[in-house]
């Protein structure tokens, strides 16, 4: 491996703690990252929730009560995130992991932290002040489907509610925003300087690109993710290969691979030339960098007692 390579927490540090959530974004900063991805959407009531799912997800949120008694929307598990509010999204469980299926591999390695609740954007902007974090950078995934309108908030009205929270917390230009649907990212270019491409083989369509057409410029995500104004190609660690490192290259975009929890898969990558690595296992990758001898993001102390 040459040069750096950074290191992302992907959800916080999913494979080590509750997905999306406070305490998890915070022990991810523990153990050391260099940037830390987490995913928002808009609720009913305009907030900006961190969730992965645009459906309120039975495997990451569980149900415990009505947020007003004689709520016809109760219960919310299985709902659209946008259809409900803040208080009733604030209801849910989301620090116990339910899993579908008995080999879910996140289930055996995460410790489960029962009644956490649903954060929003200003609640982690304000831990990442109160942690003194600002080294490390916020990778903000805005989580939209062009293909299902109705579960997904206005791209242009998304980017904007986002921006300005960042703004508001004096954390904007130490963020990037990311996105699979690259309206976003369009809606980005006059409001902050890092976007993400993001992109998987289900996401290789006009209505996903911005209406970029891969079989028109013969295949090549970084020549779409260039048209689309991206400064960054954020893929599927297994659409990487030495064709798209050498396109990206002679774009001037930097490569991010995303997730990526094995460290031999890591090491290819990174001797690829990518310049990050998104992670569920954070400590895994801080030992083979260790052992590769490559530089290590700062761990950030938690928060002490007065006194302590």
């Amino acid at each position: 491996m040459q040069g750096y390579v950074e290191l992302h927490g992907h959800r916080g540090a999913r494979g080590l703690r509750p997905e999306n959530t406070l305490p998890g974004l915070a022990f991810a900063l523990e153990l050391g990252v260099d940037a830390l991805e987490f995913d928002v959407a808009v609720s009913a009531d305009g907030q900006l929730v961190l969730t992965h799912d645009l459906l309120v997800s039975p495997v990451t949120s569980a149900d415990t009560g009505m947020a007003h008694p004689g709520d016809e929307m109760f219960p919310y598990v299985g709902r659209p995130i946008i259809s409900l509010t803040l208080p009733q999204l604030r209801t849910l469980d989301v620090g116990v992991r339910l899993p579908q299926r008995p080999d879910d591999r996140f289930a055996m390695t995460q410790v489960p932290l029962p009644d956490t609740r649903m954060p929003t954007l200003g609640a982690v902007l304000g831990l990442i002040g109160a942690l003194g974090a600002d080294k490390v950078r916020l990778n903000v995934e805005l989580k939209s489907d062009p293909t299902r309108p109705e579960l997904s908030a206005d791209p242009v009205r998304f980017t904007e509610l986002v921006a300005t929270e960042l703004d508001r917390h004096d954390r904007l230009s130490r963020a990037a925003l990311l996105s699979f649907d690259w309206r976003v990212l369009e809606a980005a270019r006059p409001l902050v300087e890092q976007r993400y491409a993001l992109v998987e083989r289900a996401t290789m369509s006009p209505a996903w690109m911005n209406g970029v057409r891969l079989d028109e410029i013969g295949g090549d995500l970084a020549a779409a993710a260039d048209i689309v104004g991206a400064t960054t190609l954020s893929p599927d660690h297994t659409l990487i290969d030495e064709a798209l490192m050498e396109s990206a290259s002679r774009r001037g975009l930097p490569v991010v691979a995303w997730t990526v929890n094995e460290p031999e898969d890591a090491s290819r990558l990174a001797d690829m030339g990518v310049a990050g690595i998104v992670t569920d296992y954070p400590d895994r990758m801080r030992r083979l960098w260790k052992a590769r001898g490559l530089a290590l993001p700062e761990p950030v102390s938690p928060l002490r007692p007065v006194g302590a």
